[in-house]
């Protein structure tokens, strides 16, 4: 299986993060058959963990099994869709996970629903079977690998995660706090396609030895232009409460990652056409397709 799963691999787990990881491998083993539980334990990753691929190298379709952490309004999404494309592998986010349960009919969705109508966090356990349920489904059609996304956000869910698939490697995005708080107030949404946008103009002087950082606006196409609109949230205090919960959570998980040789972390130094091929870079990959562009 592309996501190796380790059902069977025992882990030195804490007391709550074993009562999750037994809740999911019961609900895994009613549906995966002794057979494909012994290839699971196969561990084939692409190369060492921590270490990244051999530059040059072809890119489309590598069994790569990777997690992108960083603040909200960082360009999590952006970033991991684009090298889900380049190397061919899904960009797994669980909030689209969430929202795709909801919006079906399987046996989660009037749970989920009763949990949104409340105000409530969805459970670990919850989102665990879900991200199973997308793999496992991802196996079946032949996908090589994945890119998560959204998850884990705490040590326990990393925990969780650790003892059920390989993780090869962990990319931590960074952006300074004003930074980030310019373009999550920036940000706009077009209430017919629902693609996102962004009016900063964005121009922080470098000092003590930082260098500066441009992001220019990323404005909407005519047809969008009057149909913007500002999430709810996306206010000062509610920005800058987000980042003070995330920062508070996020420094003992880099932590984790960082004690197991994983954590990669990368300070994006301005827009897509600065960070794209910068982060390319530190990844050891190439961008053939951009490369075949340019010199067309």
């Amino acid at each position: 299986m592309a996501a190796v799963l380790r059902l069977l691999k025992p882990s030195p787990l804490s007391s709550s993060a074993a009562a999750s990881t037994t809740f999911v491998r019961r609900c895994l083993l009613s549906t995966t058959t002794a057979a494909s539980e012994a290839d699971a334990c196969a561990k084939s990753p692409l190369y060492p963990r921590g270490s990244p691929p051999p530059r040059g190298a072809g890119t489309e379709g590598r069994s790569v099994q990777w997690v992108f952490l960083g603040c909200p309004g960082v360009g999590k999404g952006t970033y991991a869709s684009r090298l889900s494309t380049l190397l061919g592998v899904p960009h797994i986010a669980t909030g689209d996970l969430v929202r795709e349960e909801l919006s079906s009919s399987g046996p989660l969705s009037s749970q989920l629903t009763e949990i949104v109508n409340q105000g409530k966090l969805v459970s670990d356990e919850i989102i665990i079977r879900l991200l199973f349920k997308r793999l496992e489904a991802g196996e079946a059609k032949g996908e090589t690998g994945f890119i998560l996304d959204g998850f884990p956000r705490t040590i326990r869910q990393a925990e969780i995660l650790d003892d059920v698939t390989d993780i090869d490697l962990v990319v931590n995005l960074k952006l300074p706090e004003s930074v980030l708080l310019e373009k999550c107030l920036g940000r706009r949404i077009c209430s017919e396609c629902g693609k996102n946008f962004n009016v900063a103009d964005i121009n922080v002087q470098g000092e003590n030895g930082r260098p500066g950082i441009s992001m220019a606006p990323l404005p909407p196409p005519p047809q969008c232009a009057s149909k913007l609109f500002t999430r709810s949230d996306d206010t000062e205090d509610v920005v800058k409460e987000r980042l003070r919960v995330y920062n508070e959570k996020s420094q003992p998980l880099e932590e984790f990652y960082r004690i197991q040789g994983k954590l990669l972390e990368f300070d994006l130094p301005g827009g897509i056409p600065e960070s794209w091929p910068k982060l390319l870079e530190a990844l050891n990959l190439d961008d053939h397709e951009e490369k075949r562009s340019a010199a067309a």
